[in-house]
């Protein structure tokens, strides 16, 4: 069965959106390290559905959408100690670091 990640407020998953502040010259190393972490280790945790990286056009935020199935498993990975070395190592890049839990209230689609 494949999961796509969609935007959806019927399905009960916990959605991650995480706020990085960076230096504008750091932002691309940020996005790469993120998507490195989350191809060697996020992706095989368990509850992982998808991770999305943003860049803002201004070169000082990296904004991660991700959404686990559960907010338990959300917090087994920020608990598995393989998983913290990515998460200490883009805390290095940041300036701030702002991860939020979110349930998806509402959605709309372009008929």
């Amino acid at each position: 069965m494949t999961v796509t990640a969609s935007i959806d407020s019927s399905r009960p998953v916990a959605t991650l959106i995480n706020v990085f502040t960076v230096p504008p010259e750091r932002q691309q190393e940020l996005i790469e390290l993120l998507a490195q972490a989350t191809e060697t280790t996020m992706k095989h945790r368990p509850g992982f559905i998808c991770a999305n990286f943003h860049a803002s056009r201004d070169g000082q935020r990296v904004i991660n959408y991700a959404q686990w199935e559960s907010e338990e498993h959300y917090w087994a990975m920020r608990a598995d100690p393989e998983a913290r070395i990515h998460m200490d190592q883009a805390a290095t890049i940041a300036t701030d670091v702002q991860p939020r839990l979110f349930t998806v209230a509402s959605h709309h689609l372009r008929p």
